[in-house]
């Protein structure tokens, strides 16, 4: 029987068999017929200079150089490399990962921006803006920044277009497409997002402005921001250090979107950021731009349901303004006094006592009746109508704000079946937009079951819609 041969040529090694170790061929590799490998020796490179003895690992064959040996069987050694290699390719993988990401998000603003894409972008910039704002101010505030707002939000780009393609009268797929988009790139974007930046709180508010045009849920929004608002500043003593001009704006639109009198069907709790953070900081005289209402004014709005009765509406004096302005406010005014009564009215159908108010806030009411109300509410509405048809250069993007006390006017279920052709007034001062198509068909079915109890609010959340009055 043949055995292991340890000094032998490496053919007869290989084979296992007895080698007479004749050199340089052994004999019984000549009489087999096969080619004797000889007796060099062979050298097997591993980790470092050496696979095996002292210098195992080393880079060079010094003493300084020797790694300390770890302890343990060779079984378990093994598998602790093997662990550390798939650990350290898996981190490797998600390095990777990243890096792809962070470039993918670094061109494609650029190079993602096709020649539509680019047309959309200055018609938003040409015409589709003008809708946001019933005053010039805002105008080249927002268009001048809006490249550099851009770079500091991935979002807001593709938002612009997305809000370009929402002034359809009709949804095409094409803008059922970029909503998605812009949707997904925003809420990414603020879940990534520790400072609310003004980028991402203009990409936001413009979400909202889609959302309250059409119809789609859009007050979530403005709690997501807000809870990234009210974390970052939190050490303010006012909730909010001093903002920028641009920046007021924007916490200036923020909570006018909040403010309950101007949402209908809305969908979660309001937050009262006019109050906390626009009231506290910014000036209470001037006009605002969105509205084109004095902020003394919007101060009343926000108070209702709170603090603001209809004597307070009843005694504001007004601000200096031109017969437009004055057209409008008049009609805020009075629709202010109407919306309180609403409000209890609905309370008190609801729980069967009114809002709870004390005795001298209640007895100190507007001493008109609410048919009187409607009335001039209307009357200032359609003067306004007339006034930019016979000066469309005076003001032209006032009439951006009738909404408001259109709806509020409307919504007087007995009054207006009383007198047809107030419907007829407010179907007139309809603007054609998918916003006043959505507003006058809810208004249509309350004059058309006639009762001053129905809640608007119930009819448009029936029908899954969430409304803005901007």
């Amino acid at each position: 029987m043949s055995t292991r041969s340890y000094q032998g040529c490496w053919t007869c090694k290989r084979r296992r068999r007895r080698c007479d170790n004749v050199r340089p061929a052994c004999r019984n590799c000549a009489h087999r017929g096969t080619d004797c490998e000889g007796y060099e020796v062979r050298l097997r490179w591993g980790s470092g200079i050496a696979s095996r003895g002292r210098f195992t690992g080393a880079d060079k064959p010094l003493e300084e150089n020797v790694p300390p040996r770890p302890k343990g069987r060779r079984r378990d050694l093994s598998r602790e490399r093997k662990r550390l290699e798939a650990e350290t390719q898996a981190q490797r993988a998600v390095v990777d990962f990243h890096d792809m990401i962070a470039q993918l998000e670094e061109v494609s603003p650029k190079t993602g921006r096709s020649e539509h894409d680019e047309m959309l972008f200055n018609e938003f910039l040409a015409k589709g803006m003008n809708i946001l704002h019933s005053t010039g101010a805002p105008h080249s505030m927002l268009q001048s920044r809006l490249p550099e707002l851009c770079q500091e939000s991935s979002a807001l780009y593709n938002i612009c277009l997305t809000f370009q393609l929402s002034l359809s009268a009709t949804h095409t797929p094409q803008f059922f497409e970029y909503f998605d988009t812009s949707l997904r790139e925003f809420r990414s974007e603020l879940a990534r997002s520790t400072i609310l930046s003004d980028g991402t709180l203009t990409a936001g508010l413009l979400m909202c402005s889609i959302g309250l045009m059409h119809g789609m849920p859009w007050t979530m929004h403005i709690e997501g921001m807000h809870n990234i608002l009210q974390s970052c500043s939190q050490d303010s003593p006012r909730g909010i250090s001093t903002p920028t001009p641009f920046r007021a704006h924007l916490l200036e639109v923020m909570g006018l979107m909040d403010l309950p009198c101007f949402t209908v069907g809305r969908q979660t709790r309001p937050i009262g950021i006019w109050r906390r953070f626009c009231q506290p900081t910014g000036p209470r005289n001037g006009i605002e731009p969105m509205t084109g209402l004095p902020r003394g004014l919007l101060d009343l709005l926000a108070g209702i349901n709170l603090d603001t009765t209809e004597q307070n509406f009843w005694d504001w004096p007004g601000e200096a303004g031109s017969f437009l302005q004055c057209y409008l406010w008049e009609a805020y005014r009075l629709a202010g006094i109407l919306t309180i009564r609403q409000s209890e009215r609905l309370q008190k159908a609801v729980s069967g006592s009114p809002r709870n108010l004390s005795t001298w806030r209640r007895s100190n009411s507007c001493p008109i009746d609410s048919s009187m109300l409607v009335a001039r509410v209307l009357a200032n509405v359609d003067a306004l109508r007339l006034g930019c048809l016979e000066r469309p250069d005076e003001n032209p993007f006032i009439k951006n704000s009738i909404l408001f006390p259109i709806v509020v006017a409307g919504m007087e279920a007995t009054i207006m079946r009383q007198n047809p052709q107030w419907q007829k007034v407010i179907r007139g001062c309809s603007l054609g937009s998918r916003q006043d198509d959505i507003l006058l068909d809810l208004l249509e079915e309350v004059w058309q079951r006639g009762d001053s109890t129905l809640d608007i609010n119930e009819l448009a959340r029936a029908r899954g819609v969430e409304m803005g009055l901007l």
